[in-house]
């Protein structure tokens, strides 16, 4: 579904990926685990447009999207969900939400895409006329989720979900993304939390200073001596 070939981005003279190459598999979970500073945001805004690549290949069904401007990403069939959510604080649920079904498909189907958010996250139904900013950050979260689910999306990018988040909410969230994927949705997934991320994921890259430095299954990672020391604090 997805390939990705010899990526590499820049900023200015400083490397931020270097050589990435990974696959994604129709209707797969794919983690992307790394440090701070590894490149896996930059990887993640990569693959939709909004970093350049300076060399290497981004495909999708069989299509090279690399060289497309960031606003067809959307139309190739990929959402975000980045860092930090970036809601339209002023704005309410219901106007961030439909935000997320401009495109013609994605319009036409929009009350169907609505009533799947809201069985998704039921705490959003008595929230449709809040202003986002009124929202708890958890509520945000699912707000962002559901923004990008609103795109019809087949490859769902999610940068950092649990960020900022306690741990109760973290596991719904996480729940949510599994119910997802088990819609057919394919998912890439970038998380530090690591143990978290390969509970979740079919299989898994390890990113650290810009280059995948492990790929596996996430019992097999979880396995290597090198990976529980890095990550796991064994």
């Amino acid at each position: 579904m997805l390939d990705v070939q010899g990526l590499e981005v820049w900023y200015g003279a400083a490397p931020a990926l270097r050589g990435v190459s990974l696959t994604l598999r129709a209707g797969e979970l794919l983690a992307v685990v790394g440090p701070n500073g590894a490149g896996k945001t930059t990887l993640i805004n990569a693959l939709c447009g909004i970093e350049r690549a300076r060399a290497g290949r981004i495909v999708v069904d069989g299509v090279d999207v690399t060289r497309l401007p960031s606003h067809r990403f959307c139309a190739a069939g990929i959402a975000i969900v980045p860092e930090g959510r970036r809601l339209f604080i002023a704005m309410t649920v219901r106007e961030n939400l439909e935000l997320g079904s401009h495109l013609p498909r994605a319009r036409a189907e929009r009350a169907e895409s609505l009533a799947a958010a809201l069985e998704l996250f039921p705490a959003l139904r008595e929230k449709l006329a809040s202003p986002a900013g009124e929202l708890s950050g958890g509520q945000q979260q699912m707000v962002a989720v559901a923004r990008a689910l609103m795109a019809r999306p087949r490859l769902l990018l999610l940068d950092e979900p649990s960020l900022g988040l306690s741990p109760l909410i973290v596991a719904d969230m996480f729940d949510a993304v599994r119910r997802i994927n088990a819609q057919g949705v394919s998912v890439l997934l970038v998380e530090q939390n690591v143990e978290v991320a390969l509970s979740l994921s079919d299989r898994a890259y390890v990113l650290e200073e810009g280059r995948i430095v492990a790929e596996g299954e996430p019992d097999e990672l979880l396995a290597r001596p090198e990976i529980q020391r890095a990550y796991l604090g064994v």
